[in-house]
């Protein structure tokens, strides 16, 4: 269940992070700018990117709140429904982390530990992942140290279940925008400032509690994928907002085209334009169509950029 995500190209990380590729929330939902808990931060040899308040929407930031279960101060509560995690604190009180969940983070019900925690932890593919995606795994078969590309982030928590991993793990995450939704592969995943937070509060040992659907209901109540892919309460007011919401992201998108339509077609029409300027200086200066250089060449705008350089 490790996590599945490089940053050695697009095409990986697309694969992987498809929720990243969803469209971006409002921006009004989000902070104006970066709170101190989520700027950027030195952490040994690697400095962490800040958050952009874009990832920053809703419940997506720490917050200590009261707490809906009996668990133990101590306890890492996962809920994979809602897509929260909490510390438990003293007096009913906990700290609540925004997740992103994939594929494996919805396998494991129930109770485990924390067995070992790591930081800047590396990362090793499967022999099945090796087998079905040689093109895009084969190379990382001897693993990827940690680091600003590793897709397991700043930090690791890996569960255990009677003295053995589970493979379920908690950790950070290179792709900030899939924080809040659900994702393509993965385990557990925080923004790294968090990860980070959540790192230093746990100790090895220390139980860990994934919510089942019905225990999510009774503590959350029931949560639904917004237009944006974000997990909201499901209400009435949720539910007319995804239909507003949807309309909204059609008509961005065909602005968008339509935007791209217009930017080609004027390329298109200056390109014509210089070309016919380019053949006619050449022609001024009795320069054969053939040998005609460039308009850059022409023009003398190539040497100022070799200057420049």
């Amino acid at each position: 269940m490790v996590f599945h995500s490089l940053t050695k190209a697009a095409a990986l990380l697309a694969l992987l992070t498809a929720a990243a590729c969803a469209p971006k929330p409002a921006v009004e939902e989000a902070p104006a700018s970066v709170p101190p808990e989520y700027q950027a931060v030195q952490d040994g040899e690697f400095l962490i990117p800040a958050v952009e308040p874009l990832h920053l929407f809703g419940t997506n930031s720490r917050t200590e709140v009261e707490f809906a279960g009996d668990e133990k101060p101590g306890t890492v509560v996962v809920d994979v429904n809602a897509r929260r995690l909490y510390y438990v604190l003293e007096g009913n009180r906990a700290i609540r982390y925004a997740i992103a969940v994939g594929r494996e983070g919805l396998s494991f019900k129930g109770t485990g530990y924390v067995g070992r925690k790591a930081e800047w932890p590396s990362w090793q593919p499967t022999a099945n992942m090796i087998k079905t995606r040689p093109d895009m795994y084969a190379e990382y078969a001897a693993g990827l140290p940690g680091g600003l590309e590793n897709p397991l982030g700043a930090r690791a928590m890996y569960l255990y279940r009677n003295g053995r991993d589970t493979m379920f793990r908690i950790h950070g995450t290179i792709d900030n925008a899939s924080i809040g939704r659900a994702t393509s592969a993965g385990c557990i995943r925080l923004f790294n400032q968090d990860a980070i937070d959540l790192f230093n509060r746990v100790e090895t040992g220390d139980k860990v509690k994934v919510r089942t659907l019905e225990e999510s209901l009774a503590a959350e109540g029931p949560f639904m994928d917004d237009a944006y892919g974000r997990a909201v309460p499901d209400t009435e007011e949720n539910r007319a907002q995804v239909e507003i919401d949807k309309q909204k992201i059609i008509e961005e998108e065909a602005a968008k085209v339509e935007a791209e339509r217009l930017a080609a077609e004027a390329a298109e029409k200056q390109a014509a334009k210089d070309e016919k300027r380019r053949l006619r200086i050449c022609r001024n200066r009795g320069i054969a169509e053939a040998d005609c250089p460039t308009l850059d060449v022409l023009t003398g705008k190539a040497e100022e950029v070799a200057v420049a350089g």
